[in-house]
């Protein structure tokens, strides 16, 4: 072999060496990092999860919640130091701000939100994710998914679709229906039957009504769930005919895939809708790698699936929400988060109204 020939495959071997060093540096960025997740049902499937671990080289800790207090439980108990990153409503997101529980995320870093609908890349223009930081706009999340909060209803029970929230009250189904376990929607739910003003900023002198409401319900279901896995299981094995869907469209789809020949629909007071988004926790490690991880789950692959698996909508391709715009409530904060889930907690235990209200 000439010189120039070894010369030529010498240098050949190092440019090949030097792009698969590339290749592992830049595929494994974040080698040995933990990214801590807390997300919803079927918001990060296992395989979603590993085709980031191989992307980024990094471990994920997965921590699946079913309630918005448990969601806050987690975050405040250590300041925010226990997790990177997590998924919450864009009402719920505004207690985290207020606590300093949460940092601004830059969606520069985030390609994908160059290919959400145009809607979810307006940030400013959704209630609630923009607020001044040092004397200037920060954005302190990003839209993932969303859901109308309807009724799902067995057709064989229902020979046409109950209109109107009150079935959920109605002594004829005692028994056979099911509501979600959390204070601040049970209370959203009691105000929009009761006819309130608003279901979000409850007046002092209707807080009564509202807990005789939710008592009166409490006596007239099965039980309350608090994951969609749950809300199945209890649906087909009691024969519930009524359910206030909680998680909306993921149910619907879950209870249908398993057989179930359900409707569902919007009540005539309307429903009361979700917007989840991605946001980052104060005590994030890495906040490149949360980036990376809110980008992943815009991809197409983690998008589609939101669909194909849990019947949600996801920010990339359009999707009906259930119903006219003109009966959907997006949630909105709430006058007092603690005293619904303290009433609430008294309400679920079984305690009489005086109980309840007791200070």
């Amino acid at each position: 072999m000439s010189l120039r020939a070894s010369s030529l495959r010498l240098a050949s071997l190092v440019v090949l060496v030097a792009g698969i060093l590339s290749g592992v540096f830049a595929g494994g960025a974040h080698a040995g990092g933990v990214l801590r997740v807390l997300a919803w049902p079927g918001y990060a499937d296992a395989d979603v999860v590993r085709s980031f671990e191989r992307k980024s080289g990094a471990r994920v800790e997965l921590t699946v919640i079913d309630s918005d207090e448990s969601l806050w439980q987690k975050v405040s108990a250590n300041g925010g130091g226990d997790f990177d990153v997590m998924a919450v409503n864009t009402a719920e997101l505004q207690r985290y701000i207020a606590a300093g529980l949460v940092q601004p995320v830059d969606p520069a870093r985030i390609p994908g939100t160059r290919r959400q609908l145009p809607r979810f890349r307006k940030l400013a223009e959704i209630p609630g994710l923009v607020h001044v930081r040092n004397g200037r706009p920060a954005a302190y999340a990003i839209p993932y998914t969303y859901s109308t909060m309807g009724l799902i209803y067995d057709r064989r029970q229902f020979p046409e679709a109950p209109a109107s929230i009150s079935a959920l009250w109605d002594p004829r189904h005692r028994g056979r229906v099911l509501a979600y376990s959390g204070g601040a929607h049970s209370f959203s739910l009691a105000a929009q039957a009761l006819g309130l003003s608003s279901p979000f900023r409850l007046q002092e002198a209707q807080w009564g009504r509202a807990v005789d409401k939710l008592i009166a319900l409490r006596r007239n279901v099965l039980g309350f769930y608090t994951r969609p896995e749950e809300s199945v299981q209890l649906f087909l094995r009691h024969g519930v005919a009524l359910m206030f869907a909680n998680y909306g469209l993921q149910q619907l789809h879950m209870l249908r895939a398993a057989g179930a020949d359900v409707g569902y629909v919007l009540p005539r007071e309307g429903a009361l809708a979700w917007l989840d988004c991605w946001a980052i926790v104060r005590g994030a490690r890495d906040t490149d790698l949360v980036h990376a991880w809110i980008d992943h789950l815009l991809g197409d692959t983690a998008s589609s699936l939101l669909v194909q698996r849990q019947g949600l909508a996801n920010t990339l391709v359009e999707s009906g929400t259930g119903g006219p715009d003109d009966r959907i409530a997006w949630l909105a904060a709430v006058e007092d988060t603690s005293r619904r889930e303290r009433l609430w907690a008294r309400i679920h235990s079984g305690d009489r109204a005086t109980r309840v209200m007791a200070p």
